[in-house]
């Protein structure tokens, strides 16, 4: 069992913090043998490019398959992302976002801005969502390889600017990851999953830590260097290993997945933000959320804020 988490939104004014995270289950899969290379296993319909002349699925980081702002660009990430929720949910209707964000166990906050729905696919033709995920799904199977769970966990604005008043910014992260590890451990209590979890900058011990969120584990240290921090977690009867390292999402292909689920949840909120304020001031042009151009939004959107009352606390981070 191999899984995969990773993070979106860390640095924004605007916007939530998604961190997401996916389950494979390999039914001739030997830990003993390393991490397996799913971009490998599955060559005929996956790889990481987002231009392939086999018009094979990329999944990759997802900084690298989203290049703009416009609803289009999100063409990449969309392929993938509903590929795989196809796979894993036998073709239930995504019809708009909040069917989307049901299926990835997203919650969506009450503030104005997040009212209303958004059709999707936004970027990718409905017949070619269909027959990417008919090949991925064959792929799967002769592989005998399982998508087997698919989630994403967000923090809005305010409740992130609430937590981040008692604790760092990356504890968080840190807190939302190990969220989606629990998880796992009860979701697959005797399988021994293989956990991998992107680092955030150079740090290597995450002992302390893991055993701050499981005081009564069995927690023993299998590597801690410059390329990674990997952890063998025994609580009661069930095991799990737990790997922190650095370009995760460019080596194995559950985190990169994560990664592309937590930027496609992010992106359709950001959708609904966007929205809500472009139809309150037409002529305002759209933002991603990161800081640059946060500024430019955030400013052109003060006045409103001040006429309508709405507290900045509840639109911009405070950290």
């Amino acid at each position: 069992m191999y899984a995969g988490i990773d993070e979106a939104g860390y640095g924004p004014m605007f916007g939530p913090l998604c961190v997401g995270a996916s389950v494979f289950v390999l039914e001739e899969y030997n830990p003993d043998d390393g991490a397996p290379d799913l971009w490998s296993l599955l060559h005929t319909i996956v790889c990481k490019s987002r231009k392939d002349k086999h018009r094979r699925i990329a999944v990759n980081d997802s900084k690298k398959l989203k290049s703009g702002s416009k609803p289009a660009d999100l063409f990449g990430l969309e392929r993938g992302v509903f590929a795989f929720l196809d796979a894993l949910h036998n073709r239930k209707p995504i019809n708009d976002d909040s069917d989307f964000f049901k299926l990835v166990g997203s919650s969506v906050p009450d503030e104005p801005w997040f009212k209303n729905s958004t059709q999707v696919p936004v970027a990718v033709d409905a017949q070619e969502l269909k027959i990417n995920s008919n090949r991925l799904n064959r792929a799967l199977e002769n592989a005998k390889i399982k998508c087997d769970w698919l989630i994403c966990d967000s923090v809005d604005v305010q409740m992130y600017n609430k937590r981040t008043s008692i604790e760092s910014k990356a504890a968080l992260n840190f807190s939302m990851a190990m969220n989606h590890v629990h998880t796992i451990m009860k979701r697959y209590p005797t399988q021994h999953p293989r956990i991998m979890v992107d680092r955030h900058g150079g740090r290597t011990n995450y002992r302390n830590d893991l055993q701050l969120c499981w005081p009564e584990a069995e927690i023993q240290i299998l590597c801690e260097d410059s390329e990674m921090s990997r952890y063998r977690m025994q609580l009661g009867k069930s095991l799990a290993t737990v790997t922190f390292a650095s370009k995760s999402d460019e080596k194995h292909l559950p985190v990169a997945l994560a990664s592309m689920i937590a930027k496609y949840t992010r992106e359709l909120k950001m959708i609904r933000l966007n929205r809500y304020f472009q139809n309150e001031i037409p002529e305002l042009k759209p933002t991603a959320g990161y800081v640059k151009d946060g500024r430019r939004f955030l400013k052109e959107i003060e006045p409103f804020l001040a006429d309508k009352g709405i507290k900045r606390e509840l639109l911009v981070r405070s950290s």
